[in-house]
């Protein structure tokens, strides 16, 4: 991968992040303000590390140029953060990556602020973004993870695809926690 296209990917997921740090609570539709999403009581983290494929998303401005083949990687790094590793198949038809860094914000493993700053400034206390798990099956195959401003959501698979089934039940679960699904954009796996 060129250095110039990591180099905007970062700039790009910085954006994001002071973006989602906002809040832009003047975009929150009312009728999400009274329900506030709940991560869930327990993740362990050894068994969500790994790879999982992106099934459906809310708009969001670092994903504007995936075209299809969106996933993440996550592994537990020796300072016991957890590595991000996100890709996708751009507009262009060409791989994009970005290298981010999760760490645990409290102990249940189901709240993390993630950060996407190139690692030099990731000390910074700002530029970390909120990414919750919502709902988790007990086998770990689908997850739902978002921000607790109901501006980004996630559908999460350990496969390119998911029943339907499931995935009506996952998006009931997003409606429940106040997300305005009628946005999401189901993602494209070749």
């Amino acid at each position: 991968m060129k250095t110039k296209n990591i180099i905007t990917l970062s700039v790009i997921a910085t954006a994001l992040i002071f973006t989602v740090l906002k809040g832009n609570a003047s975009n929150v539709q009312p009728s999400t303000v009274a329900v506030k999403p709940a991560p869930v009581a327990h993740v362990d983290l050894d068994r969500y590390i790994g790879k999982w494929y992106e099934v459906a998303r809310l708009p969001m401005y670092f994903q504007r140029n995936c075209a299809s083949d969106v996933s993440a990687i996550y592994s537990i790094q020796t300072n016991g953060n957890i590595e991000v590793n996100n890709q996708c198949m751009g507009k262009d038809g060409k791989m994009m990556q970005s290298i981010g860094e999760a760490t645990k914000n409290g102990d249940a493993g189901s709240q993390l602020k993630v950060t996407f700053l190139p690692k030099v400034l990731r000390w910074l206390p700002f530029g970390k973004a909120d990414y919750w798990v919502l709902a988790l099956d007990n086998d770990y195959k689908y997850a739902l993870v978002g921000t607790p401003n109901q501006k980004y959501l996630w559908l999460l698979s350990r496969t390119p695809t998911m029943p339907e089934n499931v995935y009506q039940d996952y998006l009931n679960l997003a409606k429940q926690q106040g997300y305005d699904v009628s946005k999401l954009i189901k993602t494209v796996q070749k």
